[in-house]
């Protein structure tokens, strides 16, 4: 599929347009199959567990995320019931909601047929849009609403009809529902209003502060528990986004590099040309849907390669961006040739962006093919699904060993191995993580009827099994047995098993014990490990997060 310029009045696709479209929607069920596929055959990884259990509790806000993503969750799994697929089918649902979005963005912008085309396809050569979509995070959740706030800001511009401001608070309330980082997008938002010509009617009307008024009111339910839990979610967050270190060029490579692998070795040169000119174009001459949509991109790329200097930033963190950016390079490449720029460029600008989209769509299958349909594990420990996958063989043996020494729970020491256990267990067996348990405020009791005074199985990953804060216990520890959890031949982590007895964990302590604590607090800053993330070292977990692929 190529997109070659065209005729910029045209508004409906001709004939051989048309036959184009119908390929293009070929293209995109069958990438969407795909992901389907995927959805349903790999294994859960630690963090969707993790958000998994989230939407089994019915709490407003998480220390981690706000709410939305365990909403997305449980949408899913009314539907599908609580498999693989219930739990990844919202961001499949996601990854066709913003294609439409980006769809009528570009469409409405250039009422250009094949400009569209472009923005549809580009997220499909992206390997996080075009595969990982069906991995659900709280990024997955952001996009979309992201996408839709932009959007409603463009119908805006484009109809002078200043009640689009309420949907774009709307959207706005659900981003932040989504991830905090939703408030990277309030820069070009306010550029938006007030570098164009048009700054003092909207400054005067009621239209924009009412909806900051409906973003705010329906974000209230994350303002609402973090106020009876003494901001725990914001300190949370604060201490993760304040902390500094020594200056790391390998940091610096690990976020530009992932960039690359997530967006497109070809694809993100593309899309940042076309911001470039996009920028140039809004700020020059102060057009407002250029302005807005290169400001949406710029801020949080310029500010993740700022904490890139000190810590590693975080895979997916940026992703909530480069749609946007999607849409203004496909704007791009229709408006060179109506500005008057050099034939050479345009062509040159066209021939890189059908590179980049075929390019990209091979990728993307090839990583498909690697993980679904080859035996092979070429990358080995460092493997970013392989290493999160074998779960059910610490599973199969926890089975074992609570039948044989009459155990009626389970305790664990990481939120990852907690979540993977509740997930395998489906609740039948209650699992308890000890530890930070401010992660875990207003969830509901997990059986305290069958802990209290019963023998429990301790499932620790080597060699964080033992960890000093079983001292201040009066647990009693008997080893039982050791588990390697292993993805196609190669050994990824090993677990103790341990008979549990003489202890009774608490589920709500006071936030003064060091039950209660996540392991972040001002003040108790460490460097981070070297083959660890920013998340990681964020929470001191000895089990970093690995690369999100």
């Amino acid at each position: 599929m190529t997109i070659t310029p065209s005729d910029s009045s045209r508004t409906k696709p001709d004939r051989p347009a048309f036959r184009q479209w119908l390929a293009v929607a070929a293209l995109i069920a069958a990438m969407t199959a795909l992901r389907v596929v995927y959805a349903s055959l790999i294994d859960l990884r630690t963090d969707e567990a993790y958000y998994w259990t989230w939407s089994k509790e019915s709490v407003l806000c998480f220390l981690d995320h706000p709410p939305m993503i365990a909403w997305f969750i449980r949408f899913g799994t009314a539907i599908f019931g609580d498999t693989n697929f219930g739990v990844r089918f919202a961001g499949i649902v996601a990854m066709l909601v913003t294609q439409l979005l980006l769809a009528d963005i570009v469409r409405r912008v250039t009422h250009d047929f094949r400009a569209v085309v472009l923005a549809v396809l580009m997220p499909e050569a992206a390997l996080y849009y075009g595969l990982l979509m069906a991995k659900v995070s709280p990024d997955v959740a952001l996009i979309p609403f992201a996408v839709a706030m932009v959007w409603a800001l463009i119908r805006l511009h484009e109809s002078g009809d200043a009640r689009w401001w309420l949907a774009a608070g709307a959207f706005a309330g659900l981003a932040l529902l989504s991830k905090f980082t939703a408030v990277m997008l309030l820069p070009a938002v306010v550029a938006f209003m007030l570098v164009p010509d048009w700054r003092r009617r909207w400054l005067l009307s009621p239209y924009p502060w009412t909806a900051a008024l409906i973003a705010v009111t329906m974000f209230l339910p994350v303002l609402i528990w973090n106020a009876q839990h003494e901001w725990a979610s914001f300190r949370f967050q604060f201490v993760r986004a304040t902390a500094t270190h020594e200056v790391s060029l390998r940091t610096v490579g690990d976020y530009i590099g992932l960039q690359f692998g997530l967006v497109g070795f070809i694809l993100l040169p593309v899309v940042l040309s076309g911001l470039t000119l996009t920028a140039w174009r809004g700020y020059r001459r102060g057009n407002a849907v250029a302005i807005l949509l290169s400001t949406a991109v710029i801020v949080p790329f310029g500010y993740f390669f700022w904490k890139s200097l000190t810590l590693r930033v975080g895979d997916t963190w940026p992703m909530f961006m480069w749609p946007v950016g999607f849409a203004a390079a496909a704007i791009n490449v229709a408006m060179l040739p109506r500005e008057g720029f050099p034939a050479w460029m345009v062509k040159s600008t066209v021939a890189w962006a059908n590179a980049a989209v075929v390019s990209g769509l091979a990728f993307v299958v090839l990583v498909f093919l690697y993980y679904v349909v080859t035996p092979w594990n070429l990358i080995g420990r460092a493997d970013p699904i392989g290493g999160e996958a074998g779960y059910e063989q610490v599973v199969d043996r926890a089975q074992v060993e609570l039948q044989k020494i009459g155990a009626t729970w389970i305790a664990t020491t990481d939120y990852r191995t907690y979540a993977m256990l509740r997930w395998y267990f489906r609740d039948r067996v209650p699992v308890v993580q000890i530890n930070e348990r401010g992660r875990f405020l207003g969830f509901r009791d997990p059986g305290m009827g069958l802990i209290r005074g019963h023998t429990g199985l301790y499932i620790a990953r080597e060699p964080d099994n033992a960890i000093a804060l079983w001292d201040a216990t009066t647990a009693v520890r008997e080893p039982l047995a050791r588990v390697e959890r292993s993805w196609r031949g190669i050994v990824m982590d090993a677990y103790a098993l341990e008979k549990l007895t003489g202890w009774t964990p608490e589920l709500s302590p006071p936030p003064d014990s060091p039950f209660y604590r996540w392991r972040v607090l001002a003040g108790d800053i460490l460097a981070p490990r070297r083959d660890g993330d920013m998340a990681a070292f964020a929470s001191h977990d000895p089990q970093p997060l690995r690369r999100e692929f």
